[in-house]
């Protein structure tokens, strides 16, 4: 199951994480946001226990996204060692977000 992470918890779960992590920054709001959030459960499933998928609603918790220069959504940062490798702004085919992913495990 996807993780929803806060701006209190984001740096437990995404920055401290043993394995890479896909952030999907969205808005309830957001048509292209609701069309990926299919995708990001599948790879969710997918990768199970080699990668992990959370969301952070940007309107609910702005810090972070703000800290992270998010302007547009959806935009996913994957992360590997509590740094950012990789940036993915708007809805893109599942293969092109499985295969980035994989370059990092």
């Amino acid at each position: 199951m996807v993780i929803e992470v806060t701006d209190a918890n984001f740096e437990e779960v995404v920055l401290k994480s043993e394995v890479p992590v896909i952030v999907d920054f969205w808005a309830i709001w957001c048509g292209p946001c609701r069309m990926i959030h299919p995708i990001i459960e599948e790879m969710d499933k997918e990768f199970e226990g080699k990668a992990l998928m959370v969301r952070m609603d940007v309107d609910a918790h702005p810090a972070t996204p703000a800290k992270y220069g998010i302007r547009n959504i959806p935009t996913l940062l994957f992360f590997k060692n509590g740094e950012q490798v990789d940036k993915q702004v708007g809805v893109v085919p599942k293969k092109k977000l499985v295969e980035k992913l994989e370059a990092l495990l």
